[in-house]
Order: structure tokens, then C-alpha cells, then sequence
């Protein structure tokens, strides 16, 4: 039974295998086969052969391959048999083979089967445990494009700050000059360093010098949320009284006397740091002070204390800022305390195109003198032409206290026991323009009028102190309306050009002229840089004429003389080369066009002055 069932599976393999590859060969003709006919010959006497043996297609291959030659090799046995009259089998007569070609189809029986044994390894892959790590950052959109940050240039060479400063230089009128700087560097959060200055010279005539020395130490540290400030001064002016009419000699007996002004100061601030937050509340702490000395008896002691709180609510600003200004004045004559007290409540308003100042300056002198003033303080600013030109009001006013100090620095040939008597700016109006006409291009101009109570004046007092000056004051009401205007222009880092210009005209209440105060007076400078290595600075000062007065006595009568002071220019200049990094040579000229003028009557300027030096950094 068993072999039964062998033979009958060996027989249904065999068919399996042959029948498809004799179906394509022996199947007949279909629609669309194509018939190939013999051509007709004549008949010949035909010797007959053995007919050709037709052999059996081989047994397919298991591959795909083999089975696509077997067949290739099937249909061309197959084309060979076709006769062409000659045959041997067709006896004379005509024959015709019929070829049938197909299409391959190979059939579920030419595929191989790929047997793979199943993997009956037991494995079980390693997975590393999870660890998540949230990151401390905000969550950023990437719906938009992030703006590329531009790459931190490393630094130069030459970029690299130093120190300490040193520059030396002397030249013609027995001219020397000093200066020196010394600094801890960059620091964030500490600042300190200081200063030494020295300058000197010599003028034609007798006893014609000036020296002036400066000492300073200063310093600056952040401490969390404010920062706090403070300098440590010395300032030291040295002059002759050599002033005599040169149409009248004096006597052989005069000797010229001497003049020096010491003056310490000190000051230091305590201050809320900036920070860009809405609704910021500020405030700030300052105190200064000086004592002021000359060489005769004249003494001043000045303390400032001052402040301001200020709250912010988005565009409103309110505050409020004061000071205590405590002053005592001492000559031979006289002390006084001369004392003011400073109230300043405020409110601002900021938009895009306006600025609002609005308030009041309350003030009250107290110690020698006892009154009290409320000035206006306000101040308007819109813009016309949006980012470029804005048009500005202001309105207010103040008690300027006379200072020996700032008398003696105006006017360092002044006189012993000064008359004290404090100025009133009562109300000071002006309105102009301010903006940018181009780029690098910024202009002011304004007009103005300004009432002044008890202005003060610096006249000659020769008659009876030969040659020094005293001040008066004038009793009244003065007006004084004018129109200042400045320009400065920076085409470049290395190229920059700047001046002011100022004219004043006078109407005073009881003096007959402004005795020494210029009407017009122009100041001008430049700044340049050629190369890296040289550079050039420059400035020009244009002051119109001036009077002063002098008293003759004929007969036992005093009568008024006007001394006119004529006009002048002054220009000077200076050159400055870097020959390596730490050595520069410089050379400065003053009075260029060695004019013979004078600020005050008999006391003609210095003439042309040139000096150089070298300076040293490290």
C-alpha cells in the first residue's frame, strides 16, 4: 500500500515538472500566432533519410535562470525543425511547419522556496534605563526666523587700555607742563585712580607769570542695588598784579604784588543704579563741599548737600529734588553767612513726540540775608519733524549766590573785601530749536530774555588800589535778551568740528554800560585724526569789544572815564604722533596769531606760546 502511494506521488512530480515546458511547444496555434510558410520548389528526387529524432526538453532547473534557458533552448529546437522543400520527409511535395511562440508565464511550480529555520535561542535585548534631564530655559517658537547674533570681535592690540599716563613738555616763554594719570584699570565694580597737573609761564613784562597746579584722587564701587562716588581735590593758582597803563608808566617805586588761590574740595554720591523696569522708583544722595583761601585774608567754606526721589508710573514721572547750599564768606572786613535753601517738587510727562516739565523752585535764603522766591520751572519740548528737529519753552528761575571762589577764577586780579550781595534771575524765558539736520550734523538755537535783579559787575577800582578790581552790582531790574546757537558736526570717529556762538544786548536799570561782558563771543574747536598714528586738534575764541570804566579827579571832582577794550581772536593748536604704542610726541601752540589783547584793562595776555614734550603709557 505504502508503495502504492509513492509511485502515485512520484508520478504527480514528474507531471509537474514536464507538462508545462511541453504545453508551450505542442499546444495549437491561437488567435494572433503567427504562421510561417515554406516556400514552393520543384520537385526532385529525394533519398530518403531517417527522420530526425525530436528530443525531449530537459528537466527544468530549480532556478529561475534555468528554467528561462530551458525554455530559450526549447524554442529554438523547435524553429530548426521547420524544412525548407529539401527535406527528406516530404517526399517531393510541399510541407508546412507551423511555429507557436508565447509569452513566458512561468507558473507557481518554477518558484523555489527559501526554507529558514526558525531561531529557538532564548534572547532578551538590553535596554539602558531612562534618564531625563529638564532644561532651565524657556521654551522658544521656531515659527520665525531667529536673528543671527553677531560675532564678538577679538580684541586689538592697540585696544588693550593701559593704566597710568605720563606727559611731560616745555617751550618758549619759560613754559613747562606736567601731567600725569594713574587708574586701577578695568573693573567692573571698583574705579580709582588720580591726577597731577602743572602749567606755567612767563610773559614780557615785569613780574608777567601765571602757574596753575591740579591734584586729584577719585573713586567709584557698585554695591548691589546703588553705586557710590567720591574725588578728593587740590587746585592751586598763582599770579602777579603787574597791570599798569602803558601810556603812563608807573613810578620806579612800584612793585607789582603777588596773588594765590588755594581751594580743597571733596564731594561724594550715593545713587540707585539705572535699571530698565517700568514703574522704577530712583533716588540720589550728593554732598560737596570747598574751603577757598588767597594769599591775603579773604576765606570761603561752602557745603552742598543735595538730592532727588523720583517715582515713574509708565509715562508719568513725579519727584521731588532739593539742596542745602551752607556758605560762609571771610575777608578783612566782613564775615557773613550766606546761606539758601532749595525746594524743587515736579512732575513730568514723556510721549513719543512731547517731553512735559512742570514745577516750581522754592527757595529761601537764610543767615545774613532773609528772603524767599517761587519761581517757575517748567519746559516744553515737541517734536516737528518727527526724529530730526523738536521745538522747545522754558521758563524759570533762581538765586545765583555771589562766591569768591568763582569771582577769583572769572578774575584772578580782583580786590580785598569784596561787596556780598546774592543775583535774582527772576524770570529767564527762551524757545528754540534742537535736533539733527543730517547725520553727524546736530544744531541748537535759541533766543532768550532773561530779567536779572542786582547783576553783578566786575569794574576797575585803580584809584584806589592801583591795579586791581572790585565787583558792583546793578540796582534794579536788567534785561538782558539775546540768542545762542551752536552747531557740531562729526562726519567720522576722525573727524569732528563744533562751535557756539552767543550775542547779548544789555538794557540795564541804574549802570550806563555791562562793563566787561562781551556782546558777542564765538568758540570753536576740531578734533582730527590723519591716521592712526597722528592726530590734530584745534580751537578758536572770538571775543567782541568790552568797556570798562576808570575815575579821574580834577579840581577835588570825580569824573567817570570809559576805557574801550578792543576785540580780539585767539587761536590755537595741537599735533600729537604716536610713534609706539606706550610713546607719543606732542606740540601745542597757543595764540597763533600772536595778537596783543587783553580780558582786562592794562592787563595785556600772554603772546605766541609753543611747547612740546613726549608722553609715556604704561
Amino acid at each position: 500500500m505504502k508503495l502504492k502511494y509513492i509511485y502515485t506521488l512520484l508520478t504527480l512530480i514528474l507531471a509537474l515538472y514536464f507538462v508545462p515546458a511541453q504545453a508551450q511547444t505542442k499546444k495549437p496555434a491561437k488567435k494572433g500566432t503567427t504562421k510561417t510558410a515554406a516556400k514552393k520548389t520543384p520537385a526532385k528526387p529525394a533519398t530518403k533519410k531517417p527522420a530526425a529524432k525530436t528530443t525531449a526538453p530537459k528537466k527544468a532547473s530549480t532556478s529561475s535562470k534555468n528554467l528561462g534557458d530551458a525554455a530559450a533552448r526549447a524554442a529554438a529546437d523547435t524553429t530548426k525543425k521547420g524544412g525548407n522543400g529539401n527535406n527528406a520527409d516530404s517526399g517531393g511535395g510541399l510541407s508546412e511547419e507551423i511555429v507557436v511562440t508565447t509569452a513566458y508565464k512561468p507558473v507557481l511550480a518554477d518558484a523555489v522556496k527559501i526554507r529558514r529555520n526558525p531561531d529557538l535561542e532564548d534572547k532578551v535585548p538590553f535596554k539602558a534605563p531612562l534618564v531625563y534631564t529638564p532644561l532651565d530655559k524657556r521654551q522658544e517658537q521656531n515659527s520665525e526666523i531667529r536673528q543671527l547674533e553677531a560675532m564678538k570681535r577679538p580684541p586689538e592690540q592697540d585696544s588693550i587700555l593701559l593704566n597710568n599716563y605720563v606727559k611731560v613738555g616745555a617751550g618758549n616763554l619759560k613754559s613747562l607742563f606736567g601731567e600725569a594719570y594713574f587708574s586701577n584699570g578695568r573693573d567692573q565694580a571698583l574705579q580709582f585712580g588720580g591726577y597731577l597737573k602743572h602749567f606755567s609761564q612767563s610773559g614780557s613784562l615785569e613780574k608777567q607769570s601765571q602757574s596753575k597746579d591740579d591734584v586729584g584722587v577719585f573713586g567709584k564701587s557698585i554695591l548691589g542695588d546703588n553705586n557710590i562716588s567720591g574725588r578728593i581735590t587740590y587746585n592751586r593758582m598763582g599770579t602777579n598784579f603787574y597791570g599798569f597803563d602803558q601810556t603812563a608808566p608807573p613810578p620806579s617805586t612800584f612793585i607789582p604784588g603777588k596773588q594765590h588761590f588755594n581751594t580743597i574740595g571733596a564731594e561724594a554720591e550715593l545713587a540707585k543704579n539705572y535699571k530698565d523696569v517700568q514703574n522704577d522708583f530712583t533716588y540720589a544722595l550728593k554732598i560737596k563741599g570747598y574751603a577757598f583761601s588767597n594769599a591775603y585774608q579773604a576765606r570761603e567754606n561752602n557745603v552742598v548737600i543735595s538730592g532727588f526721589i523720583n517715582q515713574t508710573v509708565k509715562q508719568f514721572y513725579a519727584g521731588l529734588s532739593g539742596s542745602v547750599d551752607l556758605n560762609s564768606q571771610k575777608d578783612s572786613l566782613y564775615k557773613l553767612s550766606n546761606n539758601i535753601l532749595r525746594l524743587n517738587p515736579y512732575i513730568k510727562f514723556q510721549g513719543t513726540n512731547y517731553k512735559i516739565d512742570a514745577g516750581v523752585n522754592i527757595e529761601k535764603e537764610f543767615g545774613d540775608f532773609g528772603k524767599f522766591y517761587i519761581f517757575p520751572a517748567a519746559k516744553l519740548e515737541v517734536q516737528v519733524i518727527p526724529k530730526y528737529v523738536r521745538l522747545f519753552v522754558e521758563a524759570k528761575g533762581d538765586i545765583n549766590r555771589t562766591s569768591l571762589h568763582d569771582l577769583a577764577y572769572i578774575n584772578p586780579f580782583i580786590g580785598q573785601n569784596i561787596d556780598i550781595k546774592n543775583s535774582v534771575d527772576q524770570l529767564d524765558l527762551s524757545a528754540g530749536l534742537k535736533g539733527t539736520l543730517a547725520p553727524g550734523l546736530s544744531f541748537k538755537a535759541s533766543v532768550f530774555r532773561n530779567s536779572v535783579k542786582n547783576m553783578p559787575l566786575l569794574v576797575s577800582n585803580f584809584d584806589a588800589e592801583v591795579n586791581k578790581f572790585k565787583v558792583i552790582y546793578d540796582d534794579g531790574k536788567a534785561r538782558v535778551n539775546g540768542f545762542n546757537g551752536e552747531l557740531d558736526f562729526k562726519a567720522s570717529d576722525d573727524f569732528n568740528i563744533f562751535g557756539r556762538v552767543e550775542i547779548k544786548d544789555y538794557q540795564l536799570a541804574s549802570e550806563v554800560q555791562a562793563w566787561n561782558l562781551p556782546k558777542f563771543l564765538l568758540t570753536a574747536g576740531t578734533s582730527i585724526n590723519i591716521n592712526n598714528q597722528v592726530s590734530i586738534t584745534g580751537s578758536l575764541l572770538f571775543r567782541g569789544s568790552t568797556n570798562d570804566r576808570t575815575f579821574t579827579t580834577t579840581g577835588g571832582t570825580s569824573t567817570m572815564v570809559q576805557k574801550p577794550i578792543a576785540s580780539f581772536a585767539d587761536l590755537s593748536g595741537g599735533v600729537q604722533y604716536k610713534a609706539t604704542r606706550q610713546i607719543t610726541v606732542f606740540v601745542q601752540a597757543n595764540n597763533i596769531l600772536s595778537t596783543s589783547y587783553q580780558n582786562w584793562l592794562y592787563y595785556p595776555n600772554y603772546g605766541f606760546n609753543i611747547f612740546g614734550g613726549v608722553g609715556y603709557s604704561f
